[in-house]
């Protein structure tokens, strides 16, 4: 007898017991130290940020346009299977409770989420509008609504092949959820509230008895809560081995010119090897893009000298610490046990491409603060960097690895 509780304790019981394998590797102590630090450091210029506000800055207008993005991203955690599509297509009918269970998951989940960000752009708000923070629990209830009415329409949408009618959906729901967001921001009268909230309603009943009749598109739930564990994979990989994870790489023929120049010599095997992983897996080039870029982004708008060498350095830990998984990109290959080259050139490979990539992070740091016409401090981020560098590559990454 098909039990549908069951299951849904079997598979969201065996999700989060993955996810919480995997997150205790993710939170390790290096990563919690620095987490701390970046907090500590985004609230201390956050605050400096505030006290600088005029009265009439559109608190309301970048509270909307945040919010309704974060409302309006609501995916369904269903935690089905490659196998459902055969096992459990004949018993669609009887997976009403299983999906229900699943969708208040997701609402719980995101709905935590969205208590986070609230809570970021909350004193922005308060120290606009002199409000104080006494609207913080009524807004965050309203919004919660909000975000079950998303949840509620996305799972209807999903009904529906079409692209097009996702990506509809994505605009008419962002628009509404910003413009409600807005208005609920600033407190106008409730009956225009309601009237939007009754658009809402109406919205999702046309999606409702439009699909009443049709079937769940199996191959797409499925896709997406693949992608969606990919991805978490993807990042806990930084971190620890996933047998799990399906590894995706991209061609990329523009940046050939990167190791054109290395010898085609068999000292130079491992450092091939390396630089073409590192360039073609999505994993290692663009987590290097994205700290980069968050890296230069908060040197930039740092306004004294300290903090800008600190967040250098601290982002060039980060950097050398995730890519410290590229040593082992190849081990279960076997057909590169069977090169012909001594470990030893395999190690210093893998080391001075790291020390390069390095290297040209603290360059592109550099930049950031040179264009701000601080010559001193860029020549100790610069001094700093390449040394910090260094001795992580030669050093640190050195016992980690043997480790």
């Amino acid at each position: 007898m098909f039990d549908e509780k069951k299951l849904w304790r079997d598979r969201a019981g065996g999700r989060m017991k993955d996810l919480g394998r995997y997150l205790r590797y993710i939170f390790n102590g290096h990563l919690v130290i620095v987490l701390l630090f970046l907090i500590g450091t985004a609230a201390f210029y956050y605050q400096q940020w505030l006290e600088t506000l005029p009265t009439n800055f559109p608190a309301e207008l970048i509270l909307a346009v945040f919010i309704g993005f974060f409302i309006t991203v609501s995916p369904t955690y269903n935690f089905l299977l490659e196998a459902d599509k055969v096992f459990l297509l004949p018993l669609e009918d009887k997976l009403k409770g299983y999906l229900l269970r699943s969708g208040v998951v997701s609402v719980v989940l995101q709905g935590y989420i969205l208590l986070m960000v609230l809570a970021v752009f909350m004193p922005m708000y308060a120290h606009v509008s002199r409000s104080g923070f006494g609207s913080f629990i009524p807004f965050f209830i309203v919004l919660l609504m909000v975000k079950v009415w998303n949840v509620a329409v996305t799972w209807k949408i999903h009904y529906y092949v079409d692209l097009s009618v996702h990506r509809w959906d994505m605009v008419a729901r962002y628009f509404m959820n910003a413009v409600f967001s807005y208005l609920l921001f600033k407190q106008a009268h409730l009956l225009i509230l309601l009237c939007i909230a009754l658009i809402m309603v109406f919205y999702f009943y046309s999606f409702h008895t439009r699909t009443r009749k049709m079937g769940l598109k199996w191959d797409q739930l499925i896709d997406q809560e693949e992608k969606r564990m990919a991805s978490f994979y993807r990042l806990a990989n930084l971190f620890t081995d996933v047998p799990k994870l399906k590894e995706t790489v991209k061609r990329r023929k523009w940046l050939d010119w990167l190791i054109s120049k290395i010898p085609f010599i068999q000292e130079k095997t491992y450092l091939y090897l390396f630089s073409r992983a590192f360039l073609r897996s999505s994993d290692y080039l663009g987590l290097f893009v994205r700290l980069t870029v968050i890296g230069a982004l908060a040197i930039y708008f740092i306004s004294f000298g300290l903090g800008q060498i600190l967040l250098g350095v601290l982002f060039l830990y980060l950097t050398g610490f995730q890519l410290l998984p590229l040593w082992n990109h190849h081990q279960n290959k076997l057909w590169v046990d069977l090169y012909p080259v001594a470990q030893k050139f395999k190690s210093g490979a893998f080391h001075f491409l790291l020390m390069t990539i390095l290297s040209v992070q603290a360059f592109i740091f550099t930049i950031l603060v040179l264009i701000k016409g601080e010559w001193g401090t860029s020549i100790l981020t610069l001094l700093i960097g390449l040394v910090f560098s260094y001795i992580f590559v030669f050093y640190y990454s050195k016992n980690r690895l043997k480790a």
